[in-house]
């Protein structure tokens, strides 16, 4: 694996690079070097083709530094973002490597640390999105910034119907069922939320949150998050896949 000195600290030597992890949508990997005044240390790469992988990579690097920010110990640190100078098709993500357990964290600590995380955060101008647009593996996400969860809610989930048309063509259900969510079923559900004085606090989540993006420290035994895709949403917000649920569509 190839990298430029460039993002890493000033005078860093690189000792070894070698593959770390796995991802669907990149490759990733282990980059060990020599500091300046001789001291080892470890960092974490990401590697994304073309356009989309651009936007991948910098959707995460947003999304990391939004999280860490408010919650320092909860994720690694990222570093940088960018294109190869040598191979402009081909971007990267990095940050700090955190050596992890290849177990599922304390679910107590796990979701206290993240209902901290949505508790302290907070919306730059009170509504729900992000700035930038992030990506749910390879698939664009809906952060247009709106003042409505419903709104907002039901824009989210347009576009995931949009992208599953695209990618596995028209189903006549669709035809049916399609009005029935957002004529009824949305309204029905997530007005109630927003009327009568209610209100929905936008929280920052992490966007794809399930079992492999975890992990504990192998040196702090502290629960931790990666490969986030962030937007503020209300806080039991969890993306969905339309793959996962054959049996709706």
């Amino acid at each position: 694996m190839l990298i430029t000195h460039q993002e890493l600290p000033e005078g860093s030597r690189v000792i070894s690079t070698e593959c770390h992890g796995v991802s669907f949508w990149a490759n990733v990997g282990r980059i060990d070097v020599e500091l300046a005044d001789g001291t080892p240390n470890v960092f974490f790469i990401k590697v994304m083709s073309k356009e989309v992988g651009k936007n991948m990579a910098h959707g995460e690097f947003e999304s990391m530094k939004a999280i860490h920010a408010l919650s320092p110990d909860f994720a690694p640190k990222p570093i940088a973002w960018g294109t190869y100078i040598s191979i402009p098709e081909t971007h990267f993500f990095l940050c700090e490597f955190r050596d992890m357990v290849d177990d599922m964290p304390d679910p107590h600590k796990f979701t206290a640390r993240l209902a901290e995380l949505h508790q302290n955060s907070k919306s730059p101008n009170g509504k729900f999105g992000f700035h930038i647009t992030t990506y749910s593996g390879n698939l664009p996400q809906m952060t247009e910034w709106e003042e409505s969860w419903e709104t907002f809610f039901a824009k989210s989930m347009r576009l995931a119907l949009q992208l599953e048309l695209q990618a596995k063509g028209h189903n006549p259900e669709f035809d049916v069922l399609v009005p029935i969510l957002f004529e009824k079923v949305i309204p029905r559900l997530l007005r109630p939320l927003e009327s009568e004085g209610r209100t929905v606090k936008p929280s920052l989540v992490h966007g794809d949150l399930w079992y492999a993006n975890s992990g504990i420290d192998v040196d702090t035994d502290a629960s931790l998050i990666f490969d986030s895709c962030c937007f503020y949403a209300h806080n039991e917000c969890k993306p969905y896949r339309l793959e996962c649920f054959p049996s709706l569509f």
